[in-house]
């Protein structure tokens, strides 16, 4: 009896072993079958699966991966029927009812797929001690999303302690990751699949997942994102479309058809696949392939939202709102509470100019998730402009802050005006509609505004058709921007977007922008500078088919302005070698539909011809940049970064320091860059100048010294010698800067007066020797100089009051009396020190052209200083002028009530 117990002991233990064995195998099994799945081997994956669950594993792993990698491929009918039989066979598994419910999507069934949900959430309720493994907590967490459960408190309280439960656990990343970006938190969506990476190093969904947070703000990162993916997984679906959408951003509609074909091999029927090539076809002008791609998007979910969400939100992304706005709308045909679609259309919306009905779209979407960061955002930016002050015309309507429109506001339409008669006649196109500007004195409203987010600080100005934003002075303290210029080339926008219907590339658009910048002022728009010079003698000309594409893949911001250039000198060749009826012949072909290169050859020549001239003319510009220098830059190993950078420069005037833009220069001195590292450096780069006298890099650092070492008489030579041999210079560190500057210290005022004139003509955004030569003008009483120079600096900084000072003096001295009047009102706004004197001038001024105003000015000239007696006799002056007027209106025609 003794040995019978034992032997069944021995036999129980044995048969424990043989299970727990049995059960890793599984498990290993099951890890293999993933790890394929994850690495692309989809059918490697199916053939696991299958045959696991053919030999009765009841795993419920093996089923979501089986469907999960149908699903990757495109079977959506085998996966169904996958799914189904799980779901008879596991009718507990939480897991599976969720995976069923994504394949009951993809086969265009949502009633089943909402069912299920519900089956999920009941079950959770009834049953919650069943569920509360890791893997179950992660589809507590998703299905209580889609119920409309606080983001926060389910990334917190739920997929937190699923987190803790289970680090290794790549479901946890993934869905908390993705909340995130749904949400627009791209802060935290980075940070929760770096989390994630430090777990799971070798995950490509998630490096695909950071490289979805990336995106809006890191090109590069997100590269390299996608680039770890596909090297874990060549056939990523995920990371091969953010491809193909990153290249059709770049207008690399080749490269972009690549990458779909290549998901085509994995999947033929992917929906997001098939909608972007229904973009690229709209784009291309291709209807019928625009519709075949779509229909075989929604192949077998025809009422699927996403798709044409997906198209209308790329359509949108090149100034097609019109277009886009459309998709969106069908988009909530097929599903109403899809708030992507809502959100979307409340941005075309706002940027098609139906503003009532963008921000009731977007204060809907923000009540329906009070958690997407960029609905806040949007409802937020609503209550900001509600304060804002509009100011109107025939043609335009102007959104200011209400403080910056009573200072500035009739410059703006001024400017906007002459803009519009300008280039409305040039081009041979009127504007269908008022075209609604907003200038915003933060620059977080305008990203807002503009792109839905804060960021993107290198913007100045953005149009899309009919709307214009841009940045006022006051959102760049310390930079100035030439705010004239920047709606200078919004405005051509307006005029050359809806000439083409939004139809044109990116480096057209910009490129006509910035030429005619120049032609409108020759100190606007880009220049050829020696760096630009140095990019087209080397490699950085891009081809003119690729142009747009550099906009988007530039390596740096000095690139970036670059592709500026570069766009508005290729318009500039058009124009002299073609005409400029042959440019707007290109126009109107893009706006009926013709794609860009076969246009540009229709009207000039073939694009290969159009690319070798081009860059002949480009090189040919760079050359005669200041031919007489020598270009030579020094190759030393221990010699400072970079010769001939921009260094501060002091002030060059003497007016107090009244804000930042007003003086925004350091005192002098040579900038740390210049000083090597080590002695050594310093003389060899002392040996290099002395051999190469006639640089433009040795004769700028030669000056630099001499003017550090307070040698400002030595400094003369190669100063005069850089201006004789390069006269366009411009710049922080230009050679007239220096020169005015040792003129100053020389006491020179009549050399320095001509020297920063010169300055003034070629840079516009020079406000410091603006506010100079307005000083000397005044002492030699230059009064057109002094009001040019005023007005110059008050087209980069109209929020400050030194050039209202002395515009208002000049224009009294010349006796104009109406700029007077504009120049004490604006000071009257500045918070003036004395406005007891701003009234009182004002008042003088329009007691000059009879203005019943003046009485109203005089008399609050006298609230703040009874004792005026300036003030005093000109009030007396003035009702005298009303006593004497009304004397001579006869009896029966005056307003004067006589008593009995």
């Amino acid at each position: 009896m003794i040995r019978s117990v034992a032997t069944l002991m021995c036999l129980a233990v044995v048969g424990t072993l043989l299970i727990q064995a049995a059960t890793a195998a599984a498990a290993a099994d099951v890890e293999e079958a993933r790890q394929q799945f994850l690495s692309g081997n989809y059918d490697k994956c199916i053939a696991l699966a299958g045959k696991a669950i053919k030999n009765g594993e009841d795993d419920e792993d093996w089923h979501i991966l089986l469907s999960q990698a149908l699903l990757t491929t495109g079977q959506y009918p085998r996966a169904l029927a996958a799914i189904t039989n799980a779901l008879a066979q596991q009718r507990q598994s939480i897991r599976l009812r969720w995976q069923a419910r994504d394949v009951f999507l993809h086969n265009g069934q949502p009633d089943a797929a909402a069912q299920l949900l519900e089956e999920i959430v009941q079950r959770f309720s009834s049953y919650q001690g069943s569920y509360r493994d890791a893997a179950s907590l992660v589809v507590l967490g998703k299905a209580a999303l889609l119920g409309g459960a606080d983001p926060k408190r389910v990334l917190d309280k739920i997929l937190e302690t699923a987190r803790k439960a289970d680090p290794k656990l790549r479901d946890v990343y993934l869905a908390s990751g993705e909340l995130a970006l749904e949400k627009h938190d791209f802060a935290l969506a980075a940070k929760k699949f770096q989390e994630g990476l430090k777990q799971l190093p070798e995950d490509p969904d998630l490096y695909f997942g950071l490289a979805q947070a990336f995106a809006p703000s890191d090109q590069s990162r997100m590269i390299d994102a996608l680039e770890a993916a596909l090297e874990r997984n060549s056939n990523h679906i995920g990371s091969l479309l953010l491809l193909a959408d990153h290249n059709i951003d770049a207008e690399d509609y080749g490269e972009a058809g690549k990458l779909l074909d290549r998901i085509k091999t994995i999947n033929p029927w992917q929906p997001e696949a098939w909608a972007y090539r229904a973009v690229i076809a709209h784009l291309q002008n291709q209807p019928d392939t625009e519709k075949n791609a779509r229909a075989t998007a929604l192949k077998f979910w025809p009422t699927d939202p996403r798709v044409d969400h997906l198209i209308g939100k790329k359509l949108s992304e090149k100034y097609r709102f019109a277009e886009g706005s459309a998709h969106q709308r069908q988009a909530l045909e097929f599903d109403t509470n899809y708030l992507p679609a809502k959100a979307q259309l409340a941005q075309d919306l706002l940027r098609l100019g139906e503003e009532a009905d963008g921000w009731k779209l977007a204060e809907e979407v923000q009540k329906r998730d009070a958690y997407d960061v960029a609905a806040f955002n949007l409802t937020t930016l609503h209550d900001t402009m509600g304060k804002f002050a509009t100011l109107t015309n025939q043609n335009f309507i102007v959104r200011m802050g209400s403080h910056e429109a009573a200072v500035y506001g009739q410059r703006v339409l001024a400017l906007l005006e002459q803009a519009r008669s300008n280039l409305s006649a040039k081009y041979g196109f009127e504007p269908k509609r008022p075209t609604t500007v907003e200038v915003f004195p933060e620059q977080k409203d305008f990203a807002v505004r503009t792109f839905g987010m804060p960021g993107n600080p290198g913007y100045l100005g953005v149009c899309f058709g009919t709307v214009v934003t841009a940045n006022s002075p006051a959102a760049h303290p310390g930079h100035p921007v030439n705010w004239q210029a920047v709606l200078w080339h919004e405005f051509c926008h307006v005029v050359t977007l809806q000439m083409t219907r939004n139809k044109m590339p990116r480096w057209l658009s910009e490129g006509i922008s910035v030429y005619e910048e120049r032609q409108a002022n020759p100190s606007w728009g880009e220049h050829l500078t020696p760096r630009y010079r140095e990019m087209i003698l080397g490699e950085d000309l891009t081809p003119v088919s690729k142009l747009s594409a550099a906009f988007l893949t530039a390596p740096s911001e000095h690139h970036l302005q670059f592709a500026y250039y570069e766009s508005s000198l290729v318009v500039e060749f058009l124009v002299q070698q073609f005409g400029l009826d042959k440019l707007k012949s290109i126009l109107h072909d893009l706006g009926d539909g013709a794609e860009i290169n076969q246009t540009l050859e229709k009207n000039t020549v073939a694009m290969a011809e159009i690319e070798k001239e081009f860059a002949a003319f480009a090189r040919e510009r760079a050359d005669k940049l200041a031919p007489g220098l020598d270009w030579a830059k020094p190759d030393l190993k221990d010699a400072p970064v970079e010769i001939g950078a921009v260094v501060p420069v002091p002030p060059l005037h003497d007016g107090q320091k009244t804000n930042a833009s007003v003086d925004s220069k350091d005192q002098f001195k040579i900038d740390p860059r210049f000083r090597s590292p080590s002695r050594h450096g310093e003389v060899e780069l002392t040996k290099w100048i002395a051999s190469h006298p006639t640089t433009f890099y040795a004769l700028s650092e030669q000056a630099r010294r001499l003017i550090e070492e307070k040698k400002f008489q030595q400094a003369k030579a190669p100063l005069e010698k850089l201006i004789q041999l390069y006269p366009a210079q411009i710049g922080a560190d230009s050679a007239y800067r220096m020169l005015a500057i040792v003129h100053r210290e020389l006491g020179e005022t009549n050399a320095e007066r001509l020297v920063l004139a010169r300055l003034a003509e070629q840079d516009n955004e020079a406000i410091d020797a603006y506010l100079r030569l307005m000083e000397l003008g005044t002492a030699v009483q230059d009064w057109p100089a002094v009001t040019e120079n005023a007005e110059r600096f008050l087209a980069v900084d109209p929020l400050v009051s030194p050039p209202y000072r002395f515009l208002a003096k000049a224009s009294e001295q010349t006796d104009a009396p109406q700029s007077t009047i504009s120049a004490y009102r604006a000071l009257l706004q500045l918070d003036p020190p004395d406005p007891a004197e701003l009234h009182f001038h004002l008042a003088q001024a329009l007691h000059r052209v009879h203005d019943p105003e003046a009485r109203r000015h005089v008399l609050q000239a006298l609230e703040e200083s009874p004792r005026y007696r300036d003030a005093l006799k000109l009030l007396l002056r003035i009702n005298g002028a009303s006593l004497q007027s009304e004397a001579s209106v006869p009896l029966s025609e005056s307003k004067v009530q006589l008593k009995p």
